[in-house]
């Protein structure tokens, strides 16, 4: 997958304050082979779900930080230098301004949090 318009990214915010967040269900209704929804806003950061199958084409980001962790599949982030692959349960930071790709050799389901600023394809 490397047109990026197979990527459904969607930023806006579907839950606000107070609102139950069914993160099960949603993964469940999804059909789309890489999909990408911000959840909700936490003071200057967001959640996103990210549920998807396929890889991510190589970028970074200038000013952010992002944080993967896997709820469900196992998830692969490709370094310059190596790959972490992560299982269930598990989580990686990938510090602003490191060029990683994402790749998911089976569905995945995943939650990020990042800055609301940060360009999920990258600066």
């Amino acid at each position: 997958m490397d047109d990026q318009q197979n990527y459904s990214i969607n930023l806006d915010v579907k839950f606000g304050p107070l609102e139950l967040i069914d993160v099960p269900t949603l993964i469940a209704e999804c059909k789309e082979q890489w999909f990408n929804q911000t959840l909700c806003q936490v003071n200057d950061s967001v959640i996103r779900l990210g549920v998807m199958q396929g890889e991510f084409h190589w970028h970074k980001h200038d000013e952010e930080d992002e944080f993967f962790f896997v709820l469900q599949g196992r998830f692969l982030i490709d370094l310059e230098d190596k790959t972490i692959i992560l299982e269930p349960h598990q989580g990686y930071v990938v510090p602003k301004g490191v060029i990683h790709r994402t790749r998911a050799p089976e569905r995945a389901a995943i939650l990020m949090v990042e800055r609301s600023s940060v360009k999920p394809t990258g600066d």
